[in-house]
C-alpha cells in the first residue's frame, strides 16, 4: 500500500530528474534513470521515491541505486520546516560514519524543477518493518524466529544509542531560538508551538491539558543529547541477516535531549510489538522495555532515570500529530475520550 502525502507522474519525474543528475555527474555518459517506484507501507510525511540509474563512467558500466525525498508543501505534518537540517544531518552521520545513513548526495533548494526543495541519495538494500499492515501481524518480520528477532531488536537499540555518541558540537545547526535553543527546553517550545497551531481543533483544550500536567512534573534528569525525531525500528532498514543497514527519517532532528528518542522508542515498541501490538501479545525475541533501557544505558552511558516523564511527552507528542494528520485528511482517528485516557487528564 503506498502511504506517500502525494504522488506525481513517475515518467515526468524521470525526464527531469535525469537532466538534473547528468548535470550532477560530469564523468557520465549515456546516463539512463529507471524502475520508479513509491515505498509500500511507509513514508507517510514526506514523497519519497525511489529508482535505479545506469550510466558509463571511464569506459566501464556503472549501476546505482537512489531515492529522491522532496520537501512537503500543502501536506505539512509539523510546525517546524527542517527539510534542510534533515539533509545536513544525514551528512554529518555518514560523513563521520556515526549512524548508519543512506548517503546523502545532492540537495537542490530551487523549487522550479519539482515543485519544492529536494535531495537525492544512495539507496539502501533491505527491508523495513512495516507499519502498514503491521509487522507483528503479518510479513517477513512476524514470519522471523524468535533468535532473528532478538538479533534484529538488540542492533536497533545499538543504533538507536549510537545517535547520543555524535559530538553536540557537530550539529548546532539544530540549536532552536531564544531560550529555547537546546536540551529539553528546545524540544518542549516546539511542542507548545504545535499545540498552538492545532488550537482550532476540538480537541485542543485536551492537548493543553496535557501540555499543563507534564510541566507540573518536570523531570529533573535532562541528559544533553541529539535528537532523531522519530526513533523506531519502523524506520529502520534491516538486511536479510536481520543486521540494521540504516536508520531512516530524520525530519524532525532537535538537540533536545537524550531520553526524547529512548523514550519514543520505547513507547512505539509497546505499541508495535509489545504488550499492546496488533497480534495481542509480545512479539517473541524483541527485547523487553527494561532490556531496551539497560543495553541504552550501558552503551550511551547515560541515565534513563525519569523515562516515565518522556514517555508521557511522547503521548502528547504523538496525540498533536495525529490531531493535526486528522484535520489534513478530514478525519478523526481519535475521540476526545481516548485523548483524555492517553493524556491522563
Amino acid at each position: 500500500m503506498i502511504v506517500a502525502p502525494s504522488t506525481r507522474d513517475l515518467e515526468i519525474l524521470a525526464g527531469k530528474l535525469t537532466q538534473w543528475m547528468a548535470a550532477r555527474m560530469p564523468e557520465a555518459s549515456d546516463l539512463r534513470l529507471t524502475e520508479f517506484s513509491y515505498p509500500k507501507g511507509a513514508g507517510q510525511s514526506h514523497e519519497t521515491i525511489l529508482f535505479d540509474a545506469e550510466w558509463r563512467e571511464g569506459g566501464a558500466a556503472r549501476a546505482q541505486g537512489f531515492v529522491v525525498r522532496i520537501k512537503p508543501s500543502s501536506f505539512t505534518v509539523f510546525p517546524d520546516n527542517l527539510f534542510d537540517e534533515q539533509y545536513q544531518l544525514m551528512k554529518v552521520l555518514s560523513d563521520g560514519d556515526y549512524v548508519r545513513v543512506a548517503k546523502p548526495l545532492w540537495f537542490e533548494a530551487d523549487a522550479d524543477l519539482l515543485g519544492a526543495p529536494f535531495f537525492v541519495m544512495e539507496k539502501v538494500k533491505g527491508r523495513v518493518p512495516v507499519s502498514v499492515p503491521p509487522y507483528a501481524k503479518t510479513g517477513w518480520l512476524s514470519e522471523a524466529t524468535p533468535a532473528q528477532r532478538r538479533h534484529l531488536w538488540e542492533g536497533a537499540v545499538r543504533q538507536l544509542a549510537a545517535i547520543q555518541l555524535v559530538p553536540l558540537d557537530k550539529v548546532q545547526f539544530l540549536a532552536g531560538s531564544g531560550d529555547a535553543r537546546e536540551g529539553l527546553a528546545q524540544e518542549w517550545d516546539k511542542y507548545t508551538r504545535f499545540v498552538d497551531w492545532v488550537k482550532d481543533d476540538p480537541r485542543a483544550e485536551i492537548l493543553e491539558a496535557g501540555r499543563q500536567r507534564l510541566l507540573s512534573l518536570w523531570p529533573k534528569n535532562q541528559p544533553e543529547g541529539l535528537v532523531w525525531g522519530d526513533a523506531r525500528i519502523g524506520n529502520m532498514m534491516f538486511d536479510e541477516n536481520f543486521d540494521v543497514v540504516a536508520v531512516m527519517d530524520w525530519e524532525q532532528p532537535s538537540l533536545g535531549g537524550a531520553l526524547q528518542d529512548l523514550a519514543w522508542f520505547c513507547t512505539l515498541s509497546e505499541i508495535m510489538h509489545g504488550k499492546n501490538s496488533p497480534i495481542g501479545a509480545p512479539l517473541e525475541g524483541m527485547g523487553t522495555r527494561e532490556e531496551t533501557i539497560a543495553l541504552w544505558e550501558e552503551i550511551t552511558g547515560k541515565s534513563a532515570a525519569d523515562l516515565a516523564w518522556y514517555e508521557e511527552f511522547t503521548q502528547l507528542k504523538m496525540a498533536c500529530t495525529g490531531v493535526r494528520m486528522d484535520g489534513m485528511r478530514g478525519t478523526q482517528m481519535s475521540s476526545a475520550e481516548s485523548l483524555k485516557v492517553r493524556l491522563k487528564v
